[in-house]
């Protein structure tokens, strides 16, 4: 009796039982089913040839990390967190914490970055950049729990400290040259304006002190805008 043997035609491949050539009799697989099931598997166990599902997945799995991350670094502080207890809160593996941050040092630093989204100066009328900035610091803070969560961890943890000193001198320093009056005094009005940013989302976010708590974004424009303009564009009072 012959050796079985593969026949392979235009419809499909087919296992011969004589060893033939051709499409006959015999085990045949459907090369359109074949290929169907290559997908179907590759589906189910993650793989595949784009990066649609996968890449949702994967951008899903990070900022769960980095909510987990966020919360349990300003509740523990930095050196109490912990990357199991991360990934607890977060509902995956301990290890899947490492394969996307490599360490809890990397993992604070993606945790605590936070753009302020400044908007463009040279857009507003000068005289209305303090209020413009005012209402754009609580819109801003209000969408994003990055920073609050940050300045509850920088309560404890000088690594905190440093990287809110680092995303406001980074991001500040920009805007007030662009209006400062004086060169010579940029950073010191960049100071000023960050002590007042900071303390309304301390006493806000962190506090919760009930006035502060409350305002509207008009109502922060009103009242801070006069005092972040005198920052960044007026002069000091004279004797």
């Amino acid at each position: 009796m012959a050796a079985p043997g593969i026949g392979v035609g235009t419809g499909g491949c087919g296992l011969r039982r004589d060893g033939a050539a051709g499409v006959g009799g015999g085990f045949r697989c459907s090369l359109s089913a074949f290929a169907f099931g290559v997908r179907v598997r590759l589906s189910v166990f993650g793989g595949g040839t784009g990066v649609g599902a996968g890449g949702r997945r994967s951008d899903a799995t990070r900022a769960a990390i980095l909510a987990a991350a966020r919360e349990r670094f300003a509740q523990d502080g930095y050196e109490r967190a912990t990357i199991r207890a991360i990934a607890a809160d977060a509902s995956i593996d301990p290890s899947m914490v490492m394969r996307y941050y490599g360490n809890k040092e990397k993992l604070f630093a993606a945790a605590a970055e936070f753009d302020l989204q400044l908007p463009d100066v040279h857009s507003v009328p000068r005289d209305q950049i303090g209020a413009t900035l005012a209402r754009h610091f609580l819109v801003r803070w209000e969408r994003d729990e990055t920073l609050p969560a940050l300045l509850r961890a920088a309560a404890t943890n000088e690594a905190a400290v440093e990287r809110v000193r680092e995303i406001f001198g980074r991001q500040l320093l920009p805007l007030v040259t662009a209006v400062s009056p004086e060169p010579g005094e940029v950073m010191f009005r960049a100071g000023l304006l960050a002590t007042q940013m900071l303390g309304l989302a301390l006493c806000r976010f962190v506090l919760r002190l009930p006035p502060v708590a409350a305002l509207t974004p008009d109502e922060a424009a009103a009242w801070l805008g006069p005092t972040i303009q005198r920052y960044l564009t007026g002069s000091p009072a004279r004797d």
